[in-house]
């Protein structure tokens, strides 16, 4: 560990490339936003959702690169399992409790990374992160204020899991992009790919289970696998290697925010005046942390 901390300083590089990986991780967020809207045009089982949402995304990320099976090492099955627990717990914890606590407690992610990250990886929150995940995660309250509960203890522990899995998710990834070496490359997508691949195949039974969507839901799932899983894991893949783990679980942080606005502007359902402030704490926060954030250091590669 002392020796991937050594020669890897903590901070990305504030480059051209860091830029770009930051303007991704906006793109991701957007990509991942749109899930909440397509779902609710698919009347299937949450689980054969998600089975067939991850069955696709792998199928086009294959398509993409083709990654090779072999030599993969334990980081990237980190990786992929740490996916495929967050996708599946967060689809589990809307079925034990409301989708407002599930969103809230999942995206205490940034927390974990914040506090494990200099362990992990050496990449150490400063105190302008922690502003900023304060203000994240207050700005999330306030948008899902009306919504919360204190009730589904089961549900909230279920999110909780979700959210220490997604900040793993975030760190092995970039461990394993820290790790690679002009000798032995590690491709960040190959991990995401085998994560949609567990995800397929675990939820598969449920597929069998309920009657299909019709052929709008279908499109549906077509844009969850292509557009809200696939399009983002490739900017997510790309931008990993260039952000930090934190930069990495922040920047999308509008996803949670967004996803209900796109459902507003499709269907009608308007958020309340303590949403819209909410949210724009949120962005607030984000865009706040990107033009505050000092200069990088260059990495060693």
């Amino acid at each position: 560990m002392n020796t991937l901390i050594s020669r890897y300083p903590s901070s990305a590089p504030e480059s051209t490339d860091h830029r770009r990986a930051i303007s991704l991780l906006v793109v991701c967020g957007l990509f991942w936003s749109t899930g909440g809207l397509l779902i609710k045009y698919v009347d299937w089982h949450p689980l054969a959702i998600w089975s067939t949402r991850s069955a696709i995304a792998g199928a086009v990320l294959w398509a993409v690169r083709r990654p090779s099976f072999r030599g993969i090492s334990r980081g990237e099955w980190g990786a992929a399992i740490a996916l495929a627990a967050t996708t599946g717990l967060f689809i589990v914890s809307n079925k034990l409790t409301t989708a407002a606590n599930a969103i809230l407690i999942q995206y205490s992610a940034p927390v974990w990374i914040a506090l494990l990250g200099a362990w992990f990886l050496g990449e150490k929150a400063t105190r302008l992160d922690w502003v900023t995940i304060g203000l994240v995660l207050g700005g999330i309250t306030l948008f899902f204020f009306e919504q919360l509960t204190l009730d589904h203890v089961a549900g909230n522990l279920v999110a909780l899991a979700a959210g220490v899995a997604f900040a793993f998710s975030a760190m092995t990834l970039r461990r394993a992009a820290l790790s690679s070496t002009v000798a032995v490359p590690i491709d960040p997508l190959r991990a995401l790919f085998l994560g949609n691949l567990l995800g397929a195949v675990i939820g598969a039974p449920f597929v069998f289970l309920d009657t299909p969507p019709d052929a709008h839901g279908w499109l549906a799932l077509a844009g969850l696998g292509i557009v809200q899983q696939a399009a983002a894991y490739l900017c997510y893949a790309w931008a990993i290697r260039h952000a930090t783990a934190l930069e990495a679980m922040l920047i999308p942080v509008i996803e949670p925010i967004l996803s209900p606005l796109w459902v507003a502007l499709a269907i009608g359902e308007r958020p309340g005046s303590w949403a819209l402030v909410g949210g724009a704490i949120v962005v607030g926060a984000v865009v706040m942390r990107g033009v505050l954030a000092p200069a990088r250091r260059p990495q060693s590669t």
